[in-house]
């Protein structure tokens, strides 16, 4: 396998990592929501720093009106997204959510079939890819959705919602990566998000001690890790190609899950794993 190949396999590694840190830090540490996403991402922003030096540009069209209003869009949608998410995470069980949460994949694929149309040099519609990203997506929402867990209210509709603003998100970027470094973009969009957060949410930083501020700049490196290669991966191998590779997290997190947080594996989960390696592999291999 190329290194390039690789890209967004390791990017799958370091989501599944992150999003068993980020329930930790949600659930078991207890942390204000409003804190929590002021200060993680300032916390990117402070691993950003030495990146840039080594890995940071972007081009004058950055700052054209064009630039500018897809990062506003973003940060917009960014912000508002990642705050409902962690009001269900915070409010309700894990169990109940994640059925919406596995929406996203589904969801960004469809986003970028329909934006292939209008900026195909930055989104293919190759169906030897589109055909399995769409039959794992199917397969990842299948090993969540269990009846008696799925209970229709706010925190699920929340969740819902910030599936299909993240999808806008994640597709919007691939335009805006002609424009900046994956490192400069995701710098000025964690920056910018922090700062919002920051004059609307008001939260209280004087309330971190040393111990949360290690383990937000270490969940900070993961994200940091996952987000640039999955940009990465979009710029050489296709957003739907790469949400496709991204979408093994999910196996990564049974399996962490699983090992650390004691939480049993179904026939859904394994099955879902199984028609999501075989997707990736018939892509690959055929």
């Amino acid at each position: 396998m190329s290194l390039i190949l690789a890209i967004p396999f390791v990017s799958a590694f370091f989501y599944g990592v992150g999003s068993i840190f980020q329930k930790v830090m949600l659930r078991k540490r207890n942390m204000d929501i409003k804190l929590y996403q002021t200060s993680e991402f300032f916390a990117i922003v402070l691993v950003l720093i030495p990146l840039l030096f080594f890995f940071g540009g972007f081009n004058s069209q950055a700052l054209s009106l064009l630039g500018m209003s897809l990062m506003l869009s973003i940060v917009i949608l960014s912000t508002i997204a990642n705050y409902a998410v962690f009001i269900a995470i915070k409010k309700e069980p894990l169990t109940s959510l994640e059925p919406a949460m596995m929406v996203e994949p589904l969801l960004i694929v469809i986003v970028a079939i329909i934006l292939s149309f209008f900026f195909p040099n930055d989104f293919e519609r190759n169906l030897h890819v589109v055909i399995p990203a769409l039959i794992a997506s199917a397969a990842l929402i299948f090993s969540h959705v269990r009846r008696r867990h799925i209970i229709i209210n706010k925190y699920l509709i929340l969740v819902l919602i910030a599936s299909f603003l993240f999808a806008a998100e994640v597709t919007l970027s691939r335009l805006i990566l002609d424009l900046y470094s994956p490192v400069s973009f995701y710098f000025v969009r964690c920056l910018l998000i922090g700062l919002a957060s920051l004059i609307i949410f008001k939260p209280k930083l004087g309330k971190l001690n040393k111990k949360l501020n290690l383990e937000l700049i270490g969940l900070a490196a993961i994200f940091v890790v996952y987000r640039i290669l999955m940009y990465y991966g979009f710029l050489h191998l296709g957003v739907i190609f790469t949400t496709l590779v991204i979408m093994v997290g999910p196996i990564f997190v049974y399996a962490l899950a699983w090992k650390f947080l004691h939480e049993k594996l179904d026939w859904k989960n394994i099955t879902s794993a199984i028609v999501i390696l075989a997707c990736v592999g018939y892509v690959l291999l055929f």
